[in-house]
C-alpha cells in the first residue's frame, strides 16, 4: 500500500513541556513501547520510531503540538524516561537527547554495553558518523542540537536527530534505521522532515556518488598538488553556487589537505570520519569534484514530508487530561493481562485499529 504524504512545518518553539503533560507522555510512551515489544519485538519498535509519519503520529497521540519542533525533543525524552520506567530487563537502549544530553550519548552507550556485557564500539561509531553526515555532508543550514541513538541487544539501531535554523525559525528532523541494505553514505535516511526547501549541498544523495569518487581520487594526490589544483580553480563560482571565496581559509585548507592525504581514505565514509573534515572542507572538495573532475554533487534538498495532528496548544482541541489518563490505564491493563496469557483486551485493540471511524 502506498503511503500518502503531506506537508508539515516544524517552527521553533522555546520553553518546556508542562509537567502535567510530560508526566503523562512518559507513561503513555511506556505503555506503547511495552505493547510493541510484546507483540512484535525490539526491531519493530526501532523501525517504527525511524518512520517519520509514525513518529509524528506518536507525538500527536501523546498530546504534543503537531507542528512544533518540540515534538521531536520532548517525545524522545518521554520515550527515554518511559522505557526506564519499565525496568532493567528491557532489550532496548535509548541514549542522548537535546543539547548537553546529546554530548553524553557515547557515555550512555558504554553504560548499556557494560550492563549487557557486549561490545558497543560499533554503536558509538555509528552515532558519531550519523551526526557528522547530517551536520556536514548535508549542508542545508540546519545545525544539529538534538541527537537520540536507540539500539538493541541484537544490533539493530535507530537515530533521531534535529537541527535548527534560527534565522528561519524552523527545525528539521533526520531519521535513520539499520535496514539490511543501508549504505551510510548513499540515501541512508528513512526520512528528513521539514517544509522549507532550498539549494542544499547533499553529498549522500544518489546523484552525488560520482562526486564522492572524485573527492577520494583528489585526496590521493600529494598535498602540494591538491593545493595547486585548488589555487588554479581561483574560486570561479557559478551564480547559484553553495559557497563563496570568503568561506575558506587557505592556510587551514592546506593543513587539512595534508591530514586527508596522510589518512589515505579508501571511501567517502572514511573521508568524513577524518578529524577536521567538516562542512567547509567537504564543500571545498565538492567544488573540486565539480569544477575539476566534472562530477557535480546533488543540490536537491533531501527533506521529505509527513503530517499528523494533535494538540497541547489547543488545536484541534485541548488535551483532555482525564481521557489521557484513562487511555494510559487501558493500555497498561492490556499489557498486564497479555503477560498472563489473557489477550482478549489486546485483541480488541487490534480489531479497533481496522475499523473505519
Amino acid at each position: 500500500m502506498a503511503i500518502k504524504k503531506a506537508i508539515t512545518n516544524l517552527p521553533l518553539h522555546y520553553g518546556k513541556a508542562p509537567s502535567w503533560l510530560f508526566s503523562r507522555m512518559k507513561r503513555f510512551s511506556a505503555a506503547i513501547i511495552e505493547i510493541i515489544l510484546f507483540e512484535f519485538g525490539p526491531k519493530e519498535l526501532l523501525k517504527r520510531l525511524a518512520d517519520p509519519i509514525w513518529f509524528q503520529a506518536m507525538g500527536c497521540a501523546s498530546g504534543f503540538d503537531w507542528h512544533s519542533s518540540g515534538l521531536t525533543t520532548t517525545l524522545c525524552g518521554a520515550l527515554k524516561e518511559g522505557i526506564l520506567m519499565l525496568g532493567d530487563d528491557m532489550p532496548v537502549a535509548i541514549c542522548g537527547g537535546k543539547a548537553k544530553r546529546a554530548i553524553e550519548t557515547p557515555k550512555e552507550i558504554i553504560g548499556y554495553g557494560e550492563k549487557w556485557g557486549m561490545d558497543v564500539s560499533m554503536f558509538i561509531e555509528l552515532s558519531k558518523v550519523c551526526a557528522k553526515i547530517d551536520n556536514s555532508a548535508i549542508q542545508d543550514g540546519y545545525n544539529l542540537y538534538h541527537h537520540t541513538f536507540i539500539f538493541t541487544k541484537e544490533g539493530d539501531w535507530t537515530v533521531i536527530q534535529q537541527g535548527m535554523n534560527e534565522s528561519k525559525r524552523s527545525a528539521r528532523r533526520y531519521q535513520w534505521f539499520s535496514r539490511d541494505d543501508i549504505n551510510l553514505t548513499l540515501e541512508p535516511h528513512t526520512g528528513i522532515t521539514c517544509d522549507r526547501k532550498d539549494i542544499v549541498l547533499n553529498l549522500v544523495a544518489k546523484d552525488s556518488s560520482g562526486a564522492q569518487d572524485a573527492m577520494i581520487e583528489f585526496s590521493r594526490q600529494t598535498p602540494d598538488k591538491m593545493f595547486k589544483i585548488w589555487t588554479d580553480i581561483n574560486i570561479c563560482l557559478p551564480k547559484r553556487h553553495y559557497i563563496t571565496e570568503k568561506d575558506f581559509d587557505s592556510k587551514r585548507l592546506g593543513k587539512i589537505f595534508t591530514t586527508i592525504y596522510e589518512n589515505e581514505p579508501s571511501d567517502f565514509e572514511a573521508l568524513i570520519k577524518i578529524k577536521g573534515v567538516g562542512p567547509k572542507t567537504l564543500a571545498a572538495l565538492s567544488l573540486v569534484a565539480e569544477l575539476v573532475y566534472e562530477k557535480p554533487p546533488s543540490f536537491k534538498d533531501p527533506a521529505r514530508f509527513s503530517f499528523a495532528h494533535g494538540g497541547k496548544d489547543g488545536h484541534p482541541y485541548p488535551v483532555d487530561r482525564k481521557l489521557y489518563d484513562k487511555t494510559i490505564e487501558i493500555l497498561k491493563t492490556c499489557v498486564d493481562k497479555a503477560k498472563l496469557k489473557d489477550t482478549e483486551k489486546l485483541d480488541a485493540l487490534k480489531r479497533l485499529a481496522h475499523l473505519n471511524v
